[in-house]
């Protein structure tokens, strides 16, 4: 029950986080849910495929959690819930980080600022980071093959947004500095130090 309970908190919290900045983005005119918009050919493809992904996942979750049930042994569980709480909190200082430049798919019509304080400074991608801490989170809680499947699809089709749809267009937004930021900061998680050094004249251990 205890596990239950720290499923739905989670849930609960990552998700509200989501339509609550939704919300307020929408009442500055802001229009934050940019998933396949605007878009042709493989970036469509990827955002309205990861769209779907998305709804999926969730539903699939929130079926295990009320089922209850799982194979794996208590400690696999407990280490899902402390990945699942980490992941909520992950999400929920990127969006902080990110205020209205904080969008869902990309925006090629508008301009927003390139951010690369806070949580930003050790991972380019916290909020994907966040996501997929919770459905791993979730999945170590309540394991079955549905939703075994519904996590790897959603994560899978996550990394494809970056690598694909997310990376491209901000290099080509913002060109040198991005590119500088790539290099200094790795995609998930962690800080490029020795590429930092070999760009201060330092060398490697």
């Amino acid at each position: 029950m205890a596990f239950q309970v720290i499923g739905i908190l989670v849930l609960a919290a990552f998700y509200g986080c989501y339509f609550v900045k939704m919300f307020r983005q929408k009442k500055k005119g802001i229009q934050t849910d940019q998933m396949g918009k605007g878009k042709s050919g493989t970036a469509k493809r990827i955002e309205v495929t990861l769209g779907i992904a998305t709804i999926v996942a969730p539903v699939v979750e929130v079926i295990s959690i009320v089922m209850g049930t799982t194979a794996l042994p208590p400690w696999g569980r407990i280490v899902g819930a402390v990945a699942a709480v980490c992941g909520a909190a992950v999400f929920l200082l990127s969006v902080l980080t990110m205020r209205d430049s904080w969008r869902a798919g990309v925006s090629e019509q508008e301009r927003t600022e390139l951010v690369t304080s806070g949580i930003y400074r050790i991972s380019r991608n916290p909020a994907f980071l966040g996501f997929d801490l919770v459905y791993l989170g979730i999945l170590l809680m309540f394991f079955n093959p549905a939703l075994l499947a519904a996590s790897v699809f959603a994560i899978g089709m996550l990394h494809l947004q970056i690598v694909k749809v997310e990376e491209p267009f901000l290099a080509s937004a913002f060109g040198t500095p991005y590119r500088e930021y790539q290099r200094q900061v790795n995609r998930y998680l962690g800080r490029n130090n020795r590429q930092m050094r070999f760009a201060n004249g330092q060398k490697g251990a």
